[in-house]
């Protein structure tokens, strides 16, 4: 028998404040129908001032546990995704642990931007596999209007804030592609294309947070290819190929790049899991929260093929392939 990470719950979390395109009129040079037609994004949902990314971890974490039916003695680990955390220390993932009552096991943060969410499940995956934990929450949060630069409407109007967990738990199946759970991960990066995605602050450089930067033709170009290639890849790696998809669950990213990487990959858009419209790019919280939503819809059920990819600053990007 071979060891799978099994998804046992998922669920997410969204502020309430919700921004709707015409917000911006007033203060910049855009309208709604240019941020819907080069983007495909209608609204975002913004934190409340008082409102931190370990907050939004810690709700969409709780939602995931009631799914799972599991209290939070059931967790070995936390791995936290994010690009935006409360400090520079000490992680969000153990200031989640804190907020839940965990006093036993381990947490820590993954960063790799956008494609965070991908890694820190290939790092769950890997420690359930080894046998070093039996239950893992996997959290992508962000909160991104936090580093935007408000006069820079081809950035600002892209991203938003929210989280969304998915808890992995050991499992056996036979050590083929009809297991359920994670049958292959792929993950890449090249520091060569840092600075097509960025934020120009930190900790050694600035002493500040800094504000996101981006060049947009150069991003897409390197999406659409990189992520078709990814996902190529893992699928290679188990003998399949994209007429076995039951769904692409992507990035939320733009409209364009998903569209793009689904024709690609030669998969209808009727299967691809979208929810960018109403949550904008929320970088690492993207992917668990439209698996989150795909399967409150309907849309994801037991047993389908789940292709998982991403792309973000670094630049690093991935695929995971899992049997829901």
């Amino acid at each position: 028998m071979t060891t799978r990470a099994v998804v046992k719950g998922v669920g997410h979390y969204l502020p309430a404040r919700i921004v709707p395109n015409s917000e911006f009129e007033e203060t910049l040079d855009t309208s709604d129908e240019w941020i819907r037609t080069r983007s495909g994004i209608e609204r975002r949902h913004f934190a409340a001032e008082d409102e931190t990314t370990s907050d939004l971890a810690a709700h969409a974490a709780r939602a995931a546990l009631a799914d799972a039916g599991l209290e939070v003695e059931d967790l070995d680990a936390i791995i936290v995704a994010t690009s935006t955390p409360d400090l520079t220390f000490p992680s969000v993932a153990t200031m989640v642990q804190e907020r839940l009552g965990m006093t036993h096991g381990f947490a820590f943060d993954v960063q790799a931007v956008c494609a965070g969410f991908v890694y820190a499940l290939a790092n769950a995956n890997a420690l359930i596999v080894a046998g070093q934990a039996k239950r893992v929450m996997v959290i992508g949060a962000e909160t991104f209007s936090r580093i935007m630069d408000w006069t820079d409407r081809s950035t600002c109007v892209l991203f938003g804030d929210g989280a969304g967990a998915l808890i992995l738990e050991a499992g056996e199946g036979k050590g083929d592609a009809s297991d359920r759970g994670i049958l292959a991960t792929d993950l890449h990066s090249d520091g060569r294309f840092r600075d097509i995605l960025f934020v120009d602050g930190g900790v050694s450089k600035t002493g500040t947070a800094g504000h996101l930067r981006m060049h947009g033709k150069e991003v897409f170009r390197h999406a659409v290819e990189k992520l078709a290639q990814t996902a190529h890849a893992a699928l290679e790696s188990l003998g399949l190929s994209g007429d076995d998809i039951d769904w692409i669950v992507p990035h939320q990213a733009n409209i364009r790049i998903i569209t793009a990487t689904a024709r690609k990959m030669g998969v209808p858009m009727d299967r691809v899991v979208q929810t960018v419209a109403d949550h904008g790019n929320t970088s690492a919280a993207s992917i668990p929260l439209a698996l989150s939503v795909g399967r409150a819809r309907g849309q994801i059920k037991p047993g389908e093929l789940i292709v998982i990819e991403a792309i973000g600053g670094g630049l690093a990007w991935g695929s995971v392939v899992l049997r829901w």
